[in-house]
C-alpha cells in the first residue's frame, strides 16, 4: 500500500510538473505574442506618420562653388508621398530645392502662414531656409528635386514648427519683421533688414 501510494504521489508530481511546464510555454509564447504585435503596432504607426520614400537618383561634385566659398554636392531625387500625407516641417540649405510635381497634387504649407497649390507637371522652387511642409492630395504625389549644398551637408533639416527665414526685405517692412521666429527674432524692422541684405540664403 505504502508503495503504491508513493507511485501516486510521484504520479501527481510529474503531471503537476508537465502542467507548471506546459504553462510556462504558453506564458512564454504569449509573451512573445505580445511584444512581436506591440512591435507590429509601434512600425504600422511610424509608417503610417512618415511614409514618403525618398529615392536617390544621383549625386556629384563640384570642386569649388562661388556662393559657397568651396567645395559643393549636387543631389538628385525622387520623393514619394502617400495620398493625404502630411510632412513634417523642415527648411533646404544650401540653394534650396528645385522641384517639379511629376504626379498628383501636392500644397506647400508655408511656417509664416499661407499655402500654395501646385497640380501635376508644375515646378517651383523652395527657398533656402524657410521652413515649409508639403501635404499631398488624395493621390499618391511623386516629386522631382535637385538640391546643391555645402560639401558635407545636409540637403533637408527638420525643424520645428516656425517663420523664417526672411527672404526679401519687403516681408521685413511694417511690422512683418515681429513674425518671424526662424532662425531668430529680430528687434526691429532695421535688425531685420539688415539680416537679409547680409544673407545671400545659399551657405545654409
Amino acid at each position: 500500500m505504502k508503495e503504491l501510494r508513493a507511485r501516486g504521489h510521484q504520479a501527481l508530481s510529474s503531471a503537476r510538473k508537465r502542467q507548471g511546464e506546459g504553462e510556462d510555454v504558453r506564458t512564454t509564447r504569449l509573451k512573445r505574442a505580445i511584444v512581436i504585435g506591440l512591435g507590429a503596432l509601434l512600425l504600422g504607426g511610424v509608417t503610417a506618420v512618415y511614409a514618403a520614400t525618398s529615392v536617390i537618383r544621383g549625386t556629384g561634385t563640384m570642386a569649388h562653388f562661388e556662393p559657397f566659398d568651396g567645395p559643393a554636392t549636387m543631389t538628385a531625387r525622387s520623393l514619394f508621398i502617400d495620398a493625404n500625407e502630411v510632412l513634417p516641417w523642415h527648411q533646404h540649405p544650401g540653394i534650396g530645392a528645385y522641384t517639379i510635381v511629376k504626379t498628383g497634387t501636392l500644397t506647400v504649407e508655408d511656417g509664416c502662414g499661407g499655402e500654395v497649390v501646385y497640380p501635376q507637371g508644375t515646378a517651383f522652387i523652395e527657398p533656402p531656409g524657410r521652413i515649409h511642409r508639403g501635404i499631398a492630395g488624395d493621390a499618391l504625389v511623386e516629386t522631382v528635386q535637385t538640391f546643391l549644398v555645402p560639401a558635407g551637408s545636409g540637403f533637408s533639416v527638420n525643424v520645428q514648427k516656425g517663420c523664417g527665414a526672411p527672404l526679401a526685405v519687403e516681408e521685413c517692412k511694417g511690422h512683418g519683421w515681429s513674425a518671424f521666429t526662424y532662425p531668430r527674432t529680430f528687434s526691429n524692422q532695421g535688425d531685420c533688414v539688415t539680416y537679409v541684405l547680409r544673407s545671400d540664403h545659399s551657405g545654409g
